[in-house]
């Protein structure tokens, strides 16, 4: 059975498997993973996750530049297979690029449904949090992603120009 899961350190193998599967050093949307983690190691691995853990938290300041975030883990039968993010408010660089919500499957798990399933659940999280709309971008030329957010009613603002290429924005109603 598919759940979201927060994250754990139970899952340390199998979400450096889904690491792998990615490739060392390639960005995975919505998992929340800084170019500065050590994840290899358990202890390393560990403060990560306190760290996810820490961000979610409305009473735990977050450091400057960043915002509030729920992180969940795509898994099946104790298999990462993707991670989503819903940032609980937007600051300038999430309004121009990255939005509230992002997620990213592994490779080997695309194709199945899993990027639209957890995109409504996440939508279901932000309304638990008091979100009336939420923004969703992507990259012009993925158009997987575009259907998953048009599918769940995205409707595109604009295409434009950021530090993350060239983006569709999009804002869902909730």
């Amino acid at each position: 059975m598919i759940k979201l899961v927060k994250p754990t350190t139970r899952l340390h193998a199998s979400w450096l498997a889904s690491r792998d599967d990615w490739g060392r050093g390639v960005h995975q949307d919505g998992a929340g993973l800084r170019p500065g983690d050590e994840v290899d190691s358990v202890p390393g691995f560990a403060a990560w996750v306190q760290r996810l853990h820490r961000q979610e938290d409305p009473a735990v300041p977050v450091e400057e530049g960043w915002v509030h975030c729920t992180y969940r883990w795509v898994v099946e039968d104790d298999r990462v297979l993707g991670a989503v993010a819903l940032r609980h408010e937007l600051n300038d660089f999430l309004l121009n690029a990255g939005g509230h919500i992002g997620y990213g499957i592994r490779p080997t798990a695309r194709r199945r449904g899993l990027a639209s399933w957890a995109l409504g659940e996440m939508l279901g999280e932000a309304r638990g949090i008091g979100l009336r709309r939420v923004l969703l971008t992507c990259n012009v030329e993925n158009v997987a992603s575009a259907r998953t957010i048009e599918g769940h009613g995205g409707t595109l603002d604009d295409i434009r120009d950021t530090e993350l290429g060239k983006l569709k924005r999009y804002w869902i109603s909730l």
